[in-house]
C-alpha cells in the first residue's frame, strides 16, 4: 500500500493554485475549477473545492482548511473485503470514478481517508 495523494480542502481555486504552485513551487498537473493537481514528487498534491454548507460532522473532511490522504492498493476489492471483516467503517462503498476504482473509510477518530485502484492494476476492465 502507497499513499498516493493528499488532499487539501479548499474555499478559493484560484487562490489556493497561486499559493501551492507560485509561492511553493510544485508544479501543477491540471487544472479544473473542483479538482486541480499539482506533483509533489512521487505523491501527487490535490486540491478540492470545498462546497458552501458542507457538513463537517456529517461528511468530515471536506471542510475549507482541512486535508486528508488517499491510499493506492494493487486490488480493492480485496482491500474492501479486509477492511470490512476487521470492522472498519465503509464511508463510500467501491466505485468507479474517472478511470479509477475508489471507496472511502472513516479511521477510528471519524477521519474519512479514500483508497484507490486503477483499473489496470486490478487486472480488469469495467
Amino acid at each position: 500500500m502507497l499513499v498516493h495523494y493528499a488532499i487539501v480542502y479548499v474555499s478559493d481555486m484560484q487562490r489556493a493554485l497561486a499559493f501551492y504552485r507560485d509561492t511553493l513551487g510544485f508544479s501543477q498537473r491540471f487544472e479544473s475549477p473542483g479538482w486541480s493537481e499539482l506533483s509533489a514528487g512521487e505523491v501527487t498534491l490535490a486540491l478540492h473545492k470545498a462546497e458552501p454548507g458542507d457538513d463537517p460532522p456529517a461528511r468530515g473532511h471536506l471542510r475549507a482548511g482541512t486535508a486528508t490522504i488517499g491510499l493506492r492498493v494493487p486490488d480493492l476489492d480485496a482491500f474492501h473485503q479486509h477492511m470490512s471483516a476487521k470492522g472498519v467503517r465503509c464511508v463510500q462503498e467501491p466505485r468507479d470514478v474517472f478511470g479509477t476504482r475508489v471507496a472511502q473509510y472513516a479511521d477510528p477518530d471519524g477521519l474519512t481517508f479514500s483508497v484507490g485502484a486503477d483499473h489496470k492494476e486490478q487486472g480488469r476492465s469495467r
